[in-house]
């Protein structure tokens, strides 16, 4: 199989091209040529153990490599997570599901997609010899599980951008206090997005990156989306079968990836019903699919920090699909978007999406009646989920995206109870090593080129 540009301006590359790169030449992102139908596939397999359904998966998109090396590179990215179900669903009362998505090694759901990154990454120096310069951006979490999936990769430096002082402390602390030599934590003042601006215009530098090996660890890499795709599966099949096709994932969500790839999946033949779209008061997507308009407004911080995002990179994934795979049309809306921060849809089509949106007062408030009515306790992001609890046709899936001894501050405040885990608490006397960068493109590849 082989990857297209959303923008339609560079030839299809392969699997493992389009992964190596990240983002496209031409800036678009890359998508499969073909969506595979697996609908044929779903019984055989409902059994499968987690990392054998994404070894099935990832047959049909990682073409080529042979099946040998892709059962290696699979086998060895989920036995760091501490929950032997890997994505184990916790039923909290009838027609409530949570997903839970933070039993791997930074204790959130983008250790699904980096550990498997890391590995396609070494696999991939491997074959080629060539070392691999990784640069990232992160509200939060996408940055710890980056440097956490790369830690130890032979031939990989690791650069992640992040806005000082606007992620939690000890989201930094996994990002800071690795003692990796191969790793660069880039603090930049101001928000995610001017770190996620500043980062996509260093792709675009196509001399530059050829010349530090660049690559894209942020969910424009289109391997994070497939490797999403695994937990929507395998949640599926492990659903009661009466209710599987009537559930309704709420996936709280700032940059869309998250939420894109049960979308994909439901494309690819899977019942999957709906979606619902759980922001936090950064609502650029909650806005979208309550109005048709994407808008860009000021960033304000949050209680959760992960979702502090008004540029949803994954937006331009679905929007190639929602205008009938016209690459053109994505160029001129992206253009318009960049130019004056809106679009404006005509007759935008929904699809089988569904939003809300969540304002600090209410995360603490979330938090504390699900605390109470379930005994079960949720990080901020998570609590988005819930809001609108109790309503909607048929049962929910919530995923629960971090957890929550990560917010300890937040926790306390909303049932006075701290919780903890002991990977976060050994890095509390650990030194903090970090470099600050303005977040422009022309003092990042300087940084990169120092220590690459």
């Amino acid at each position: 199989m082989n990857y297209h540009s959303t923008r339609g301006q560079v030839p299809p590359v392969s699997f493992s091209t389009a992964v190596e790169h990240g983002l496209a030449p031409d800036g678009g992102l890359y998508l499969p040529e073909q969506l595979p139908d697996l609908s044929g596939y779903l019984r055989d397999w409902e059994s499968l153990t987690y990392p054998e359904l994404c070894e099935a998966f990832f047959a049909h998109f990682a073409t080529d490599l042979d099946a040998t090396e892709l059962h290696h590179i699979v086998s060895r990215s989920y036995h760091k997570f501490d929950d032997p179900a890997i994505a184990p669903i916790r039923e909290l009362g009838p027609g409530r599901y949570v997903l839970e998505l933070f039993h791997g090694p930074t204790l959130a759901f983008k250790d699904f997609a980096l550990q498997l990154l890391g590995n396609f990454y070494e696999a991939q120096i491997a074959r080629t010899g060539r070392p691999i310069s990784v640069l990232g951006a992160t509200s939060g979490d996408t940055g710890a599980a980056a440097i956490h999936g790369l830690l130890g990769k032979k031939g990989v430096k690791t650069f992640i951008l992040y806005p000082d002082g606007r992620i939690a402390p000890l989201q930094e602390r996994q990002m800071t206090c690795t003692g990796a030599d191969n790793v660069f934590p880039l603090a930049i003042k101001g928000s995610f997005d001017d770190a996620q601006t500043a980062m996509k215009t260093v792709f675009e530098d196509r001399a530059f990156a050829a010349e530090v090996g660049l690559s894209a660890v942020n969910s424009i890499n289109l391997a994070r989306i497939l490797a999403q795709c695994v937990y929507y599966l395998y949640a599926f099949f492990r659903l009661p079968a009466a209710e599987r096709e009537h559930v309704t994932f709420v996936v709280p969500t700032g940059n869309f990836g998250n939420v894109l790839a049960g979308w994909l999946v439901q494309q690819m033949g899977v019942p999957l019903k709906a979606f619902r779209v759980a922001t936090n008061q950064n609502d650029i997507l909650h806005r979208l699919f309550q109005t048709g308009t994407y808008a860009l407004e000021n960033v304000a911080p949050s209680l959760a920090p992960s979702m502090d995002i008004q540029v949803a990179s994954n937006f331009e994934r679905f929007l190639y699909y929602a205008v009938g795979s016209d690459p053109a049309k994505v160029r001129e809306i992206m253009h318009t978007f960049k130019s004056t921060g809106r679009y404006e849809f005509e007759n935008f089509d929904r699809q089988s999406f569904g939003s809300s949106r969540t304002d600090d007062a209410e995360i603490a408030s979330l938090i504390e009646a699900v605390h109470a009515r379930y005994d079960y306790v949720v990080d901020p992001h998570t609590a988005c989920g819930f809001q609108k609890d109790g309503a909607g046709d048929g049962p929910e899936i919530i995923l629960a995206t971090a957890h929550p001894a990560k917010f300890p501050d937040t926790i306390v405040e909303a049932i006075g109870e701290e919780p903890t885990h002991p990977s976060l608490e050994v890095l509390k006397d650990r030194p903090i090593v970090k470099h600050y960068v303005d977040p422009t493109p022309a003092a990042i590849k300087a940084f990169m080129l120092e220590h690459a």
